[in-house]
């Protein structure tokens, strides 16, 4: 029996949905609206379309599968197309992320993944939906496998980098600032190790990021990152350069999380009190602000976005 459809026309608070995963892509919203009042054949073009595009493939399917009828619509969708693999695929991500709310097994998810995998051998989508399972729950030996798996599929993967770097930065959470931290060699690989046009550049950004999330969690560095000494060390001011010099240089404009980048990118300057290149990235971020790394260590990620646009742009 197919499951009962979502109530339609239910009045949602403002504050319910208030980051877009979507960013800027129009049509990938577009196609989860649809999917949230059952019309599951938007989100079978738009991924039909997508073709081997990984990252924005990436992209689509787990911004898709965080709508809350996301699963219950793509079985109906399976019901017309049992073989699908983009349906598969996509109930796979969905129950990924329902284990990682705590409303799915978490085996039944990875179980998933790898049917979908058998699908599609090619394409790395079904393991980064292991890798999120394994960032959140696994052993570092699960979590290099799937990582692994993902990049023997596409090398550049720009999500499966990031849960990588987010979970390599809370290894030795209490060592204290140390330069000589794994996550920073793991980012500087990746970056060095990527083609000159990827945004795997900014990585190391990324991870010192990440880094400081944990130090302040631990109490190792001020609550407030504008206060605190991790973004005015020399290595830190390196890697901030670096970062901006490729931005300037590449930009990037139409890769799928771009403005991710960005919102770290100008999180560092902002932190870094560089004014003037944070001002130039506050341009571009528009009002695409990311929960991370704005909420780091606890904060409202909204206020500290507008706080620090406001202080980079001179209109606070």
């Amino acid at each position: 029996m197919s499951p009962p459809p979502p109530p339609l026309g239910r009045g949602r608070r403002p504050a319910a949905q208030p980051f877009d995963e979507a960013l800027d892509d129009a049509e990938l919203a577009a196609a989860r609206a649809a999917l949230a009042q059952g019309r599951w054949q938007s989100a079978r073009s738009l991924l039909a379309h997508t073709g081997d595009d990984w990252d924005r493939r990436g992209h689509r399917v787990t911004v898709l599968a965080r709508e809350s009828y996301c699963a219950a619509w793509t079985r109906e969708w399976l019901l017309v197309e049992p073989d699908s693999p983009d349906a598969t695929v996509l109930l796979a991500l969905s129950r990924v992320r329902r284990a990682l709310a705590g409303k799915e097994d978490p085996d039944r998810a990875r179980t998933a993944c790898r049917e979908a995998a058998r699908l599609l051998p090619a394409d790395p989508t079904p393991w980064l939906g292991v890798l999120m399972l394994e960032r959140a729950r696994g052993t570092d030996a699960d979590l290099v496998r799937a990582f692994e798996e993902v990049r023997g599929r596409y090398a550049d993967h720009h999500h499966a980098h990031h849960l990588m770097v987010a979970r390599l930065a809370e290894r030795r959470a209490d060592a204290g600032a140390d330069p000589l931290h794994e996550v920073y060699d793991f980012a500087n690989w990746a970056a060095e190790q990527a083609p000159a046009d990827s945004p795997l550049a900014v990585l190391p950004v990324v991870a010192h990021a990440e880094r400081y999330r944990v130090l302040a969690a631990a109490g190792h560095e001020p609550a407030d990152p504008g206060a605190s000494g991790h973004w005015s060390g020399r290595r830190a001011r390196q890697v901030m350069k670096a970062a901006f010099d490729w931005w300037l240089e590449w930009e990037q404009d139409g890769h799928p999380r771009r403005l991710i980048d960005l919102n770290f990118l100008a999180h560092a300057k902002s932190c870094g009190r560089r004014g003037a290149e944070a001002a130039a990235l506050f341009h571009r971020i528009g009002d695409h602000v990311t929960p991370a790394p704005w909420s780091y260590p606890d904060r409202d990620p909204r206020s500290a976005f507008r706080a620090a646009r406001a202080a980079a742009l001179g209109t606070g």
